[in-house]
């Protein structure tokens, strides 16, 4: 069974974005170990950068990564700065990949639950995508910003849910790697 890296963004003095009484750091490491507990239900190796708030470099989180051979790596992020919705990204030149094809099924997933805008599957040169050896995705999980994405996000539910359908999709492409 493939090794499930979940990267929580943000931690300790890096807070990441704040808004609407939301701060990045926590909620993405919620996000992690809501989704870290589906897995295992679903026995899948799952690891975690960080499982308390502390500050990991953005070096440590992805030579870790490396060292453990993890199949798979999902950066969980919040957005802010005036806008909507969901977006993900991946390293660029990938879309033709394996890396390109989990974005596509894992963003199609995300959004057959959320009644957000879709920001769409992007690229960027964002360490954690740069630097693992293996396919990596970054979530950006709405905007904690954007009063309406907030009022979602804070209701446990939404979250729990959320969570659960990152799994299913994680999960399933986990059968394929």
């Amino acid at each position: 069974m493939p090794t499930i890296i979940l990267d929580p963004g943000h931690g300790g003095k890096d807070i990441g974005a704040a808004g609407n009484g939301l701060i990045e750091k926590k909620l993405a490491l919620e996000f992690a170990l809501n989704v870290e507990l589906f897995l295992k239900k679903k026995r899948i190796p799952v690891y975690l950068t960080r499982k308390t708030d502390v500050f990991v470099s953005l070096d440590e989180r992805t030579r870790e990564a490396n060292r453990i051979k993890g199949d798979l790596f999902v950066s969980f992020h919040h957005n802010a700065g005036g806008g909507t919705g969901f977006e993900s990204y991946i390293y660029p030149g990938l879309k033709e990949t394996i890396t390109g094809e989990i974005q596509k099924r894992m963003h199609t997933d995300i959004m057959s639950f959320l009644k957000v805008k879709d920001r769409g599957r992007k690229e960027a040169d964002f360490a954690v995508l740069r630097q693992t050896k293996m396919p990596a995705i970054l979530l950006e999980n709405l905007f904690l910003d954007s009063v309406d994405d907030a009022s979602l996000l804070k209701k446990a539910n939404f979250v729990d849910e959320m969570c659960h359908i990152v799994a299913e999709s994680i999960a399933d492409i986990a059968v394929h790697l």
